[in-house]
């Protein structure tokens, strides 16, 4: 299997018992997406009891976004200045410090990644975009070497399949950074059988997937069931098609554990029988690249 699940805490109503359900049902390693803006900025907070109980869980959290919750008090910190935030979104480097010692303190230990959360919120150009990553990664590159995180990586929602910036836009500035030592580890793209495109390019060498594997970088594969509405779309036909004896779910993750290059799939998923679903697609054997491209020119992407 090209991707290995690990869990995610968006949408999740109640963080600890989602997280706490994965680990029962036997996941082996899981990765934690948090972040500061999910769940009210409570997110970290209710992972605290999980962590402690299972230690060797790996966690990446996010920094970027300005939750409501949390607004006042880095203004009253100085990490926010003037009109920073009033979008909602900053990442400038004092901004980046405070969010990056308020995840420390409320997730109690390092965080293994960090991902600059959704850069193109609010860029109006690629040199905006870019400038702003080079400030990000200059904060990320201190904390690594300060000990505060262990790795760094870009979580996007459109940056990458806009072409507002590409993978390798983003070891470039790494290196610029950083040197050949930097700390960027991983980027974070939605993959799933509605967003099908990346699959396609990294299948014929291409796009952000293929420059991921030849940087030698992770990819975290977000959405991999479109937030739900995937599997209103999985028809009992197309479950057939992409395999037959799996269950609707199953065949949807089954294309992005499948993916090419693709480390982790994040899920979020909330209860026991939804993560033993889900970790039957993970032991079933993936799906070959010529599936795949068949799957593509049925669907499109």
């Amino acid at each position: 299997m090209n991707g290995v699940l690990a869990a995610g805490t968006y949408r999740c109503r109640d963080v600890s018992a989602a997280v706490s359900a994965a680990v029962d049902a036997g996941v082996e390693w899981i990765d934690i997406d948090t972040a500061p803006n999910y769940v009210q900025g409570k997110a970290e907070v209710s992972l605290r009891p999980v962590l402690d109980r299972h230690p060797r869980i790996g966690i990446s959290t996010k920094v970027g976004f300005v939750p409501a919750t949390d607004r006042q008090a880095a203004i009253s910190a100085g990490a926010l200045l003037g009109s920073q935030g009033d979008q909602g979104h900053c990442l400038s480097r004092p901004y980046i410090a405070w969010q990056l010692a308020l995840s420390r303190a409320r997730l109690g230990r390092v965080p293994e990644l960090v991902f600059v959360h959704n850069p193109e919120h609010g860029a109006v150009d690629r040199g905006e975009v870019l400038q702003s990553l080079t400030s990000a990664f200059e904060e990320m590159e201190s904390a690594a070497h300060a000990g505060l995180i262990r790795g760094y990586g870009v979580a996007t929602w459109t940056g990458l399949s806009s072409g507002l910036f590409t993978v390798s836009d983003l070891v470039s500035l790494a290196r610029q950074v950083g040197g050949r030592r930097h700390h960027l580890h991983a980027v974070q793209t939605p993959v799933s059988l509605v967003r099908l495109g990346v699959v396609a390019a990294g299948l014929e060498g291409a796009g952000p997937l293929y420059q991921a594997r030849e940087a030698g970088l992770h990819v975290f594969a977000s959405a991999p069931l479109g937030g739900g509405d995937v599997l209103g779309a999985m028809t009992a036909e197309l479950v057939r098609f992409v395999d037959p004896s799996a269950t609707p779910a199953q065949a949807a993750l089954l294309v992005a554990l499948s993916a090419p290059a693709v480390s982790r799939v994040l899920l979020s998923a909330s209860t026991p029988a939804h993560w033993a679903d889900a970790l039957g697609a993970a032991a079933r054997e993936p799906l070959s690249p010529e599936h795949l491209r068949k799957v593509i020119d049925v669907l499109g992407t």
